[in-house]
């Protein structure tokens, strides 16, 4: 197999695929049991449920991976020392790379929950292993894996499915459906073009032009069955870094946590190309990474992860009783769980421009976030940006390196939204114009954005335009908390101090609420969907770490579960 000299399974073998001595084996089988396996004995499957991590002590397991259209890649072959498992066999996920046997062979099988246990207790050699699992998913990224999606690149339900997948860290390949090894999948499965992209899922079962929830659910990304039905201790509601951070610690000091989110791990910062006043990363980090390590990190602490998984309605009619349940699924269709904790971290969802017809645009044309999908799509072509805020200027900048020209469009200078250090940037890229007091009044285009009109003070203007980046705020999503009771100011969460004194359970003699206490007893609210909130990364990550100990000031005046 040819391999790409600047590929991670090249430059970080070492680091990816570790030898362990005598002495590291010696302390994981106090983790694991010893199984053996006969030649050609199948350890693990692709789109099978992981049993976790396979450690060889004698014998040699043959790694490959499935195209998706009928062909087997090598991977590595790995003999005594060498341990096989990814990240997600942190939580038994599904395998993405088939392992045989090759002759007989003996190895110690460590169970996820053992795993987890595993590299928290050993921490020098569990930073090892971890280090390990997280390059061989970099590793599938970059290969791919048997996740393929036929579909014609640059097409609006290729780039959203694709885009889907890449937010959530998920190996998957693109072929073009003219391709010679896809014609015969797309003759037996596609009737027309609107069945198009089909996905092959590593199960073998094809869709045809899927929902994400759908798409989640074939690939074993999200299992209902792992958390309808149960108790935590602890359910937070969205995974962008104030969410995460709040699974984290919460998981890292014993609770048991749930984390649900409608699409993807990240929210708005894991769009954002790169965050460059965040303490501790004065080189900046782009969102995507940031949040994917977060994710990593709470699954390393015990946290259930449901993504994609809608919450569709919070009871709190036995809060007073310390048990809140929340509906799954559209309509509640998945059913149910309970939590003794919630914690609100919803964020906010993107603002449209208030135009007749923006929606059939949306995906073809208009985006709400700027990653490499995207950038590959406006390679050496005209953007439109509108927005002043951060993440627009951080979106302004990515792009530029990548387009021929980005406009922003603003109603106000730069200096009144904007960090200086962007608006300084952005001053000094030739690839970058902004258009102050302009606003966008038409879009016009068949299937796709074909022309953009945008209104000055002296006048209108109406180009050509196939790229429009859309950076104007968001919306609290909270609509489903209706009926709930907790306390609101213009859809955003009120806590603390912020509560009115005559919202029911809102502060009395008996107990003041905490900071991110909503008035209803054991909703909690942090980051952009709480009311007051600083709309910064770094402060979402702080309000996902204080709410803990507020959670467990709370849980302790509940009686024992």
């Amino acid at each position: 197999m040819s391999e790409d000299a600047t590929s991670v399974i090249v430059t970080r073998r070492a680091q990816a695929f570790p030898k362990l001595d005598a002495g590291e084996i010696a302390k994981l089988r106090r983790f694991g049991a010893v199984h053996s396996w006969n030649d050609g004995d199948c350890l693990f499957a692709a789109g099978a449920a992981g049993p976790g991590m396979f450690v060889v002590l004698s014998g040699i397991v043959r790694v490959s991976r499935r195209d998706g259209l009928g062909g087997t890649v090598p991977v590595v072959d790995q003999g005594p020392g060498e341990f096989l498992a990814e990240v997600g066999q942190l939580s038994g996920g599904p395998a993405f790379v088939d392992g045989h046997a090759a002759g007989a062979v003996d190895a110690l099988l460590i169970p996820p929950e053992q795993l987890r246990a595993l590299v928290v207790a050993e921490a020098e050699l569990g930073e090892k292993i971890m280090r390990a699992l997280i390059l061989r998913r970099v590793i599938l990224i970059e290969q791919g894996s048997s996740t393929v999606v036929v579909g014609v690149t640059g097409a609006s339900d290729t780039v959203r499915l694709a885009g889907f997948l890449t937010r959530n860290g998920h190996p998957h390949q693109v072929v073009d459906p003219g391709a010679e090894a896809a014609q015969a999948l797309v003759q037996a499965h596609a009737a027309g073009p609107a069945d198009l992209p089909l996905v092959l899922c590593p199960t073998g079962q094809v869709l045809k032009n899927p929902r994400e929830s759908e798409l989640a659910r074939c690939i074993g990304m999200v299992d209902p069955a792992r958390v309808v039905g149960r108790r935590f201790d602890l359910a937070v509601v969205g995974a962008g870094p104030a969410g995460l951070a709040a699974a984290v610690y919460a998981a890292s000091e014993g609770l048991s946590v749930v984390v649900l989110d409608a699409r993807a791990f990240g929210g708005q910062a894991g769009s954002s190309a790169r965050i460059e006043n965040l303490l501790g990363f004065p080189t900046g980090i782009s969102g995507q990474a940031l949040s994917g390590r977060a994710f990593v990190q709470a699954q390393k602490f015990g946290a259930e992860i449901a993504i994609p998984m809608t919450v569709s309605r919070l009871d709190c009619s036995s809060a007073h009783a310390g048990l809140l349940r929340l509906e799954l699924g559209e309509y509640g269709a998945f059913g149910t769980l309970e939590a003794r904790t919630v914690v609100l971290a919803t964020g906010a969802r993107y603002r449209r421009l208030d135009l007749p017809g923006q929606e059939r645009f949306e995906g073809r044309g208009i985006a709400f976030w700027a990653t490499p999908l995207e950038a590959r799509q406006v390679q050496g072509q005209e953007v439109l940006l509108v927005g002043g805020g951060n993440s627009a200027g951080q979106a302004a900048v990515y792009l530029a390196g990548h387009a021929r020209r980005v406009r922003i469009l603003v109603r106000r200078p730069l200096v009144e939204t904007m960090s200086q250090y962007l608006v300084d940037r952005i001053a000094a890229s030739p690839a970058i114009e902004v258009v102050v007091g302009a606003r966008v009044v038409a879009l016009s285009g068949d299937e796709e954005l074909e022309r953009v009109r945008w209104k000055m003070a002296d006048g209108e203007t109406d180009e050509p335009v196939r790229h429009l980046f859309l950076f104007i705020g968001a919306e609290p999503a909270t609509e489903w908390l209706h009926g709930c009771g907790v306390a609101l100011e213009r859809g955003f969460v009120l806590t603390g101090g912020s509560l009115p004194v005559d919202a029911a359970g809102a502060p009395s003699a008996v107990r003041a609420p905490a900071q991110h206490e909503t008035n209803v007893p054991g909703v909690f609210a942090i980051g952009d969907v709480r009311a007051g909130s600083v709309k910064r990364v770094g402060a979402a990550i702080g309000e996902g770490a204080a709410v803990v100990a507020q959670l467990h000031a709370y849980l302790a005046l509940l009686p024992c579960a």
